[in-house]
């Protein structure tokens, strides 16, 4: 007879999210009253812009509490449809669009929409934590393939290429990547879109960082003139409008997929909450300045950061295209107990109190992922230390 305190087997194929977990301890750290400096949050540190918080306040005046469509009204969705083709010249209809409770499950919707048992995804590594664990919990089958540090971290078409199978459902990119930072020149993305396309597979591009780009043009695979019938879209405003607490994303995708997924979420969390959507919308449709000034930020922090690490004995750091994080290869430092960014992340916490991410979360056992999106005087603070605790190893 099984026990009470048995779970189901599907959430032992999940684990949990390294980036929460590490965060949740330097937060108990803190509370505790130790001075820890924290890099490994993936949020903007800036406050939610106020023309979209008193679209709240509005919301709430107005009363507008109450249920919703589950995809999100038309007014939203339309809004939704509008910023990407303003963006992108892309022609979605509200019909081809959903809104969810943030972009992570924007993520899990798609993948539990188009995954089923033993389909393969081809994921690249390194990948952000959740891509993995969504694809478990669909009982699909993770196919990771390696890239290049010195090529910037950057998967080619002819890698992808060599791991097609009859299996493959679904490939998906992440421009600018969390965690290395890397953005996908146009060109690759498209071999990878065409070879998809000819083979009747699935790419999933998450676009979460779209507008946090240092050197490149705005561009989405969903752009291309026959890319509706492979290409799905998984959104967010939480890194664009400093967003991530209201839970606000989305999927652009064929009618058919988002009713799909309109069915799914039915079930889970019904619709984003009503009062977000009115901010979306005001985010949207609203002033964009405050999203260049972030950006600019970001690039003065983003040079500093790659400054200091590159002067650090040993370190190794490629400079990330987009994104907020920087992901230095620390493996110099692996030594008097340490052999591997796991160890080296839990001794920097314990001796110095840096919080990193370490590289294992991401797939790779080389790397730790620092975020920038937190004050110079924190950058600081943290660089001293971590300069400090792996001078004291390689020096």
């Amino acid at each position: 007879m099984p026990t009470v305190q048995e779970l189901a087997e599907r959430i032992s194929w999940i684990s949990e999210s390294s980036t929460m977990k590490v965060a949740a301890e330097a937060d108990r750290q803190r509370r505790e009253g130790v001075d820890v400096v924290d890099f490994s949050a993936g949020e903007p540190d800036f406050p939610t812009p106020d023309n979209i918080k008193n679209a709240a306040i509005e919301a709430l005046r107005q009363n507008f509490t109450k249920y919703t469509p589950v995809s999100g009204t038309v007014e939203l969705k339309q809004t939704i449809c509008d910023y990407h083709k303003r963006s992108y010249g892309t022609s979605y209809s509200p019909k081809e669009c959903i809104a969810t409770v943030g972009g992570k499950h924007a993520i899990f919707n798609l993948v539990q929409a188009l995954i089923d048992p033993g389909d393969e995804v081809i994921i690249p590594v390194p990948y952000w934590v959740t891509y993995k664990d969504v694809v478990n919990f669909a009982a699909g089958k993770c196919v990771f393939v390696d890239t290049d540090e010195q090529e910037g971290f950057v998967l080619s078409a002819a890698q992808v290429e060599r791991h097609l199978t009859p299996k493959t459902r679904m490939i998906i990119l992440n421009s600018p990547c969390n965690p290395s930072g890397a953005v996908y020149e146009r060109s690759e993305m498209e071999k990878i879109f065409r070879m998809a396309k000819d083979r009747g597979i699935w790419v999933m591009t998450d676009e979460c960082y779209e507008r946090f780009l240092y050197d490149s043009e705005l561009f989405s695979l969903a752009s291309l003139p026959d890319a509706k019938d492979t290409v799905v879209v998984a959104g967010s405003l939480s890194k664009t409008y400093a967003m991530t607490g209201w839970r606000m994303g989305f999927v652009l995708a064929p009618a058919p997929v988002v009713a799909g997924i309109n069915k799914l979420q039915s079930h889970t969390t019904s619709n984003p909450t009503s009062i977000t959507q009115k901010a979306a919308i005001e985010a949207l449709r609203g002033p964009q300045e405050s999203v260049a000034i972030m950006l600019a930020e970001y690039r003065r922090r983003r040079d500093y950061v790659i400054d200091r690490l590159r002067k650090i004995p040993g370190v190794k750091a490629q400079e990330p295209r987009g994104a907020f994080y920087a992901y230095p290869n620390v493996s110099a430092a692996f030594r008097n107990g340490i052999s591997s960014s796991l160890e080296f992340s839990e001794k920097l916490l314990a001796e110095e109190h840096v919080a990193v991410v370490p590289g294992e979360a991401f797939g790779t056992a080389d790397h730790i992922r620092l975020s920038y999106a937190t004050s110079m005087k924190e950058l600081e603070r943290g660089l001293d230390r971590i300069e400090r605790f792996i001078k004291a190893r390689v020096s």
